[in-house]
């Protein structure tokens, strides 16, 4: 079996005799030879069907199979063409890829390479926008609970919209009638083509974080789903339910819907309504003012016209009784109000009497100068009872000490020398107990009971010698 090139586009296959040679084809250079083929033959197509077993990789690749009734292909779109999509492919959901058939060689497996894709019947913007919807509504964004009310009075609002279309001069125009106090603070920017989500975020973030405004209000013309599609980008709607001022989307016409309209805290079905909107409270107020104006000045007149019919009846002499008769009433119930004035007055100042003698007693009882006098007293006690202990302990030690004294004085030598007795030492002050210690003209001291004098020794006699006893 001989595989050669077919005419007209189609594989032929041509038979050789059994006895001739064959052509021994490697796998790889056989499936690059049919991947050639298809390749050439099949470079741009469209294939209508129905995604199943769609498999996004972590590349950002998608794989998946397009069947219908009764065969199925395999299909890749890249990660740069999965990017430039406007809706997010899903099974089974019915597409119209356009690609270039292939072969992927590792497994033999005839596959799309799909360049774009398109949703079958609803275009891919309407494709987009149910998607968005349904995945930001079950994320809790369109909840009614986390809408806030706009600020009855407030004193600025942030206008995000195009400087030079007529959205920003209806708005102004609306404002300065109805609330000619209202600040309006115009951030510009693009509303349609590929930056407008981009600038529409940075706006949001811009009029929160300068605190400027109280409420922001997003605008624009009515236009085709294509010109409003920064309005349905995921980008915007989560920069509004972020904002932690309150949003009010004005986009498009009363029958146009957008994904910022779900999310915002209210939706305006005109830019002009939401002028309105954001005015009607201070509009009510100043409606409401001017009825009252009106009803004041139609009572005021009515009560002129009553008084002045009632003063056509009455005489001058009997207003003057009764005028005179409401004064006397007015005097006695202006004396009975002063009498009840004095009382309470008078009983309120015996209560502050009474309380202001209290506080005197507690402040005397806590009074520092009394601590000190009984401090003092204290003291003064204290101390006369030391001085009396004292006195008593010095008579006693004095007492004692006397006695002591004269026990001394008895065991002194001076009480012997009193009475007649004298010590005698030599020259060097030794004591002179025996007239053997004394030489003929030495020099001697002698001591007495009331003073000392000095003397020379002329003659020495000794005493006899006692004779001792033998027991």
């Amino acid at each position: 079996m001989t595989l050669r090139e077919p005419e007209a586009g189609q594989l032929a296959l041509i038979f050789e005799d059994a006895g001739a040679g064959r052509r021994i084809w490697p796998v790889r250079e056989l499936v690059g030879r049919a991947r050639e083929l298809v390749e050439r033959e099949f470079a741009d197509v469209w294939v209508e069907g129905e995604i199943s077993n769609l498999r996004p990789a972590a590349s950002g690749h998608l794989y998946f199979t397009l069947k219908d009734a009764e065969a199925q292909l395999p299909v890749v779109m890249f990660r740069r063409q999965a990017t430039l999509m406007r809706f997010r492919a899903e099974d089974g959901l019915h597409v119209l890829a356009r690609g270039r058939v292939s072969i992927y060689d590792q497994r033999g497996q005839m596959q799309l390479v799909a360049e774009m894709m398109e949703p079958v019947g609803a275009g891919s913007l309407q494709v987009a926008f149910e998607q968005l919807k349904e995945k930001l509504k079950k994320e809790g964004l369109f909840d009614v609970g986390r809408k806030r009310p706009l600020p009855a009075f407030p004193r600025a609002a942030g206008i995000v919209t195009s400087p030079t279309g007529a959205v920003i001069r209806d708005i102004l125009n609306i404002v300065g009638r109805r609330h000619s106090g209202l600040n309006i603070l115009l951030y510009p920017v693009t509303v349609q083509g590929e930056s407008a989500p981009e600038e529409i975020e940075a706006a949001i973030a811009y009029l929160n974080d300068s605190s400027l405004v109280d409420v922001i209000v997003m605008a624009r013309g009515g236009g085709s789903l294509e010109d409003m599609a920064a309005f349905n980008s995921e980008r915007v709607a989560r920069a509004i339910a972020g904002s932690r001022v309150p949003v009010v989307s004005a986009v498009g016409h009363e029958t146009d819907f957008t994904i910022a309209d779900f999310v915002a805290d209210l939706r305006a079905p005109t830019p002009s309504a939401a002028a309105e909107l954001i005015t009607e409270a201070q509009h009510k107020v100043g409606e409401h003012v001017e009825r009252l104006e009106r009803r004041l000045e139609r009572g005021v007149q009515f009560q002129l016209m009553q008084a002045r019919q009632r003063m056509a009846y009455v005489s001058v002499s009997g207003t003057e009784t009764r005028m005179a008769m409401l004064l006397h009433r007015l005097e006695q119930r202006l004396d009975d109000a002063t009498e009840r004035m004095d009382e309470t007055v008078n009983a309120q100042m015996r209560e502050r009497a009474q309380l202001v003698v209290a506080l005197r007693a507690a402040v005397l009882r806590h009074d520092p100068r009394q601590k000190i006098a009984l401090a003092r007293h204290n003291f003064a006690v204290g101390q006369a009872r030391l001085e009396r202990m004292l006195e008593r302990t010095i008579d006693a030690r004095r007492g004692r000490l006397d006695g002591l004294a004269a026990r001394l004085r008895s065991l002194s030598p001076l009480a012997v020398l009193e009475r007649g007795y004298a010590l005698v030492t030599d020259a060097e002050g030794k004591l002179i107990r025996s007239a053997v210690q004394v030489k003929t003209g030495e020099m001697m001291k002698t001591r007495l009971g009331d003073g000392q004098f000095t003397s020379r020794v002329e003659d020495v006699t000794q005493a006899p010698q006692k004779s001792r006893r033998r027991r």
